[in-house]
């Protein structure tokens, strides 16, 4: 660091010590509303007159908020990269500075003003006097106002950075956005009330042991009271058996009122009572083993930037509990202060992270990188002690992270030191140095799914240094990130899911991430879409890496949450015969709520649970109705309502049986040739191509051969264990998949066939596929006999072997036999059950991701019916694949945007007979070896009717 970067850049000035957020019956006046607002293109050139200015003739502005969002510069996206020269601590001039007035009213008396985040930095005046100055733009600063407040009306003024010397420590894969984005409040300082609280509620053998510490102004007197239990007064500073007590889990919230006060001041607190250890390599809580079922959560709104309105916010932590979400890594800042007390009450295992990420130095080989530069050193422990004060007393903490993505080095040690010295209650995570000697979890992004297998048996590739390997094999293991759930995906699951149910050191991860990043834009002509990196005119970024979701920017499930919520279902079903095998996967929580419900066709039914507890197994009957043929499902369901749902909400299923197989078709009629059409059955063929052109009056056209696919976000990615780190897309396109053309070989018809043989091959490459097709009819269905064989020497798989028609007309309605109702391909689509579904026309098959790419198809189907009116097609088979889509493969791979996709008024019907993997190679592992679908003769039987 040069010496032009003092300590008030780094960490601020004037401000409090930082502290607890506790509840208080002392005044609040929240500052939240209209502010007058200007911005300056520089430091340089922002007006010196902001301790005097009053914001006449300004323009105004909500805060909290973005300004970008707003319509004050705009939006920029980038993942590593920093946006501006790696020179730190300088920043560039071009460097927007936001000044911020309003006046508000106090009664009298001293206070506090409260600012809970400012992006990046802001210096603050009030009254004309400037108190001080922010640093951490996640992480709360707290102004003593007693010296400068008067009774009546005040001016505060803020102003704002866009870019300090901090802002290489927050380089955290997000929009760039900057405001006053949180919360702005002033509150009362009552002589004799409470200055800090600090609880700690263990729990061991049903009771629980509560110790609160109190800081309290002018020499007052902390008491406190548990009304639950009937205890008052209890002093401070000690350590109070408080008798039988509930424990606190993320399965079993109970929370005890804890009340803190002075004569002149009341904090109500909700805690928890739990105990957190780390014993025979397992992270335990109250004792045992936890799963950790977890996603990151960004704080990102659509239309507001960085502010997510309280009521977003429950409703998203009633999402993931829906499906079986237990966990939330705070990726990668501390939330906003109200989330971990949601959390509290509706039960989620937090791991809090710092405001802390340096990635920006990895472009340049980490050269410079204040991790391990001394001089930064009071930012790093700013920061971590400013995460561990403000959320200290809530029980769904159970971990403190020092940051993301910094590199190594003495800060971070430091940091590690900090927090184990400030709460020796809770570990200490962070990735970026697998040795771990400085925390108490072995973490990692993405490893694949072999190496975490290996990671469960012990068997990992040791650390050469002996002492630390040992430390590092007595920790528990954790993804902090991995399933990259970025536009179709993420593919992999079960198997991640398989090593953390078989092995007690593996417990699970959290999936990048919870949300995308999307910013809502309208076309010229009214059409919504969400924008991304690139859409801003940004200098540097990243593309639509910014929206890597379970869920888009409103919030709506994709279908990668789906899979995620039946993958990581708590709850175990295996039916065997008339039986079924409850196993109860909770830590905690027993099964006295749940029920089981069983379908079968239209009968059905419900069956109550015995006494189930946490990893104990009861066998339950089925009645009469529910054993025979068809598909059986029996799921888990509430049996009453619960505060995260209502009752009936399903949290696992199973399924056995079978669909109806498909009728076959032996007897054959004889075929006819006249005016250049083939006709047998209900089929005509073009005579000279051997092309179908209709089945029972319903215009068609193929069966091409297509081995390629819109390339997904997933096939893009280059995948971190591929060979020569080679996306998939890109071996597709190199193999000329995109570019097939097709030559006849032969039409043959004989008295009861019609034989077709093409070549289907890429320009200006050698190797081929040689495609035989015999149709042959029983007077009413046409059947298919295709078998498709690779010749001369592929050096790449396929995308697909599909057989593709074109429908020149509009499907209304579309039914099939098979899994559904969503999207399912050979890794993914965990969550898709067998049955019968029914839609209407092929857009309600697409998913709508933000580029748009491959989707949408559906698997395991034994009965298609695309239908248009009266007229339509019927293909039967023994589990084929389909998609049905308004658009080709060309003109999805095209658009950039949904919005983009062109206008149709045909459909695009493919029968995919094998198809690869999605996998996670957007950033992670790529397709599994499984689920790769290599150049190989593939042969089927499909049958095809007039509807």
């Amino acid at each position: 660091m040069t010496p032009s970067a003092s300590i008030q850049e780094l960490v601020g000035d004037g401000w409090i010590a930082p502290r607890a957020r506790f509840a208080t019956d002392a005044a609040l006046r929240s500052l939240n509303g209209e502010w007058a607002f200007r911005a300056s293109p520089s430091r340089a050139a922002a007006p010196d007159d902001l301790g005097s200015a009053d914001g006449a003739g300004w323009e105004r502005i909500p805060v909290p908020s973005s300004w970008p969002m707003q319509g004050h510069g705009t939006p920029a996206y980038t993942n590593v990269r920093f946006p501006f020269p790696v020179d730190p601590p300088h920043v560039p001039d071009a460097n927007t500075v936001g000044d911020l007035v309003r006046t508000f009213e106090w009664p009298g008396g001293p206070a506090l003003l409260r600012l809970d985040g400012v992006d990046a930095t802001g210096e603050v005046w009030v009254n004309g006097r400037r108190i001080g100055s922010t640093a951490g733009s996640r992480l709360v600063h707290e102004f003593d106002l007693s010296d400068v407040i008067r009774a009546g009306t005040n001016t505060i003024a803020l102003r704002v950075a866009q870019w300090a010397a901090t802002s290489y420590l927050e380089d955290q894969d997000m929009w760039w956005l900057p405001g006053v984005f949180r919360d702005v409040a002033v509150q009362a300082l009552p002589a004799g009330g409470l200055q800090d609280v600090r609880v700690e509620a263990q729990w061991a053998g049903g009771r629980g042991v509560l110790l609160v510490d109190a800081d309290t102004r002018d020499g007052a007197t902390a008491v406190v009271d548990v009304p639950s239990l009937g205890l008052t007064g209890l002093a401070t500073g000690v350590a109070h058996d408080v008798g039988p007590v509930d424990g606190w889990t993320a399965e079993t919230p109970a929370l005890v009122d804890v009340v803190v006060r002075t004569p002149s001041e009341r904090a109500d607190l909700r805690v928890g009572f739990r105990t957190i250890t780390i014993e025979d390599a397992q992270l335990k809580v109250n004792g045992r083993r936890i799963r950790i079922r977890g996603v990151n959560r960004h704080e990102h709104h659509p239309d507001l930037g960085r502010v997510i309105p309280a009521d977003v916010v429950r409703a998203e932590l009633l999402l993931m509990k829906q499906h079986n979400i237990n966990a939330i890594r705070t990726s990668h800042y501390p939330p906003h202060p109200d989330l971990p007390g949601l959390a509290d009450e509706l039960g989620f295992w937090l791991v809090d992270e710092c405001d802390l990420e340096t990635h920006g130095f990895f472009e340049v080989g980490w050269r410079g990188n204040p991790s391990d530069d001394a001089d930064w050193e009071p930012a790093y422990l700013d920061r971590m002690r400013r995460t561990v004060a403000r959320d200290r007393n809530h029980a769904s903490v159970i971990m403190w992270s020092l940051g993301n993505e910094a590199g190594t080095g003495r800060n971070l040690e430091a940091s590690a030191m900090l927090s184990h010295e400030l709460d020796p209650s809770r570990p200490v995570h962070y990735e970026g140095d697998w040795s771990s000697t400085s925390v108490d979890v072995y973490s990692r992004m993405y490893a694949h799914q072999d190496e975490v297998d290996a990671i469960g048996r012990s068997a990992e590739e040791p650390l050469p240094d002996a002492e630390a390997d040992a430390h590092r094999r007595a920790l528990p293991f954790l993804l902090c990130e991995y399933a990259h759930a970025m536009g179709n995906g993420p593919g992999g699951l079960s198997e991640y899911e398989a090593s953390f149910r078989r092995y007690p050191r593996t417990q699970g991860g959290f999936v990048w991430e919870w949300l995308e990043h999307g910013i809502r834009r309208t076309t010229a002509d009214g059409r919504e879409y969400f924008a991304y990196g690139g859409d801003f005119g940004e200098e540097l970024h990243d593309g639509n890496f910014v929206a890597d979701g379970l869920v888009d920017a409103d919030r709506n499930p994709r279908p990668g949450l789906l899979d995620y919520g039946k993958v990581i279902e708590p709850i175990a079903l295996e039916i065997d015969g008339a039986r079924v095998r409850v196993t109860d996967g909770y830590d905690f929580a027993d099964l006295a709520d749940v029920e089981l419900r069983w379908t079968r066709g239209s009968a059905g039914g419900v069956l109550p649970l015995p006494p189930t507890g946490p990893g104990e197994t009861t066998e339950v009957e089925l009645p009469d109705g529910a054993v025979g043929d068809g598909v059986l499902t029996v799921a888990a369901v509430l049996a009453v309502d619960v505060a995260w749902a209502p009752a009936g909400h399903e949290i696992a299923w199973a399924q056995a049986g079978t669909l109806p197989a498909p009728p076959e078709v032996d007897a054959r009629i004889g075929l006819e040739v006249q005016d250049g059409v083939v006709r047998i059955g209900p089929g005509a063929f073009d005579a000279a191509t051997g092309r179908l052109r209709s089945i029972g009056g319903a215009p068609v056209d193929g069966p091409t051969l297509s081995l390629w696919r819109a390339p997904t976000d997933n096939d893009l990615g280059v995948a971190q264990f591929l060979e020569g780190g080679v996306s998939d897309a890109d071996a597709w396109v190199a193999a000329g998949l995109d570019r097939l053309h097709e030559r006849v070989v032969a039409v043959r018809t004989a008295d009861d066939a019609l034989e077709v043989e093409t070549v289907v091959a890429p320009a200006a490459l050698a190797h081929r596929v040689r495609v035989r097709q015999r149709w042959t009819s029983d007077g009413d269905a046409l059947r298919l006999d295709v078998v498709v064989t690779p010749e001369a020497d592929w050096t790449s798989g396929w995308a697909r072997v599909g057989l593709e028609l074109v429908l020149p007309w509009t499907a209304d309605s579309i039914e099939w036999d098979g899994f559904g109702p969503g999207q399912r391909y050979p890794d993914t689509g965990q969550a898709q059950r067998r049955g019968t579904f029914v839609v209407d026309g092929a857009a309600a098959l697409h998913t709508d991701y933000v580029r748009p790419q491959e989707n949408g198809s559906r698997a395991g189907v034994r009965r298609l019916v695309v239908a248009d009116g009266g007229r339509g097609l019927v293909v039967t088979g023994d589990g084929f694949s389909f998609t049905a889509s308004p658009w080709t493969s060309a003109e999805l791979a095209a658009a950039t945007h949904p919005t983009e996709l062109p206008a149709s008024d045909r459909t695009r019907l493919t029968l995919d007979l094998a198809e690869h993997g999605v996998g996670t190679a957007s950033c992670g592992p790529g397709v599994l070896p499984q689920y790769r679908l290599d150049a190989r003769e593939v042969a089927a039987t499909l049958v095809f009717r007039a509807r």
